[in-house]
């Protein structure tokens, strides 16, 4: 079982799988500026810390300078996290989230004929 993050390490999870799943620390702390975050180093260091216990990061060493590889992807993250909101808000019923998304708009006409077309389709299916 994948386990649940925080926030604040959902963001470097972010992070490392937008730069192909691997990241150096430089990297990490860069695009936490680019987006106006600022997080000292050593809360950064301490939430990839964090990451590594929960086995989601692994950390080698590149000269003085710290890799960061996610263990988990980002389709099998939001798989096991939708799993886990599923069990516990709808008792494992698919149908009740959908018909949330429907009912309250949360999802548009368009993307449900998207959906339906991509059901049809059996694609789903691979």
């Amino acid at each position: 079982m994948i386990q649940q993050v925080s926030d604040s390490e959902l963001e470097l999870l972010k992070i490392i799988w937008s730069n192909g799943g691997t990241a150096l620390y430089a990297r990490i702390m860069e695009e936490l500026a680019k987006m106006g975050c600022t997080w000292k180093k050593n809360t950064v260091i301490t939430l990839l810390a964090r990451l590594s216990d929960k086995g989601l990061l692994k950390t080698s060493k590149i000269g003085r300078r710290n890799e960061y590889t996610a263990v988990v992807s980002e389709a099998d993250y939001q798989a096991a996290q939708t799993q886990t909101l599923l069990n516990k808000l709808y008792e494992g019923n698919a149908k009740g989230l959908v018909c949330t998304l429907i009912q309250r708009e949360m999802i548009s006409e368009g993307d449900y004929d998207e959906l339906k077309k991509f059901w049809e389709s059996g694609e789903q299916k691979r």
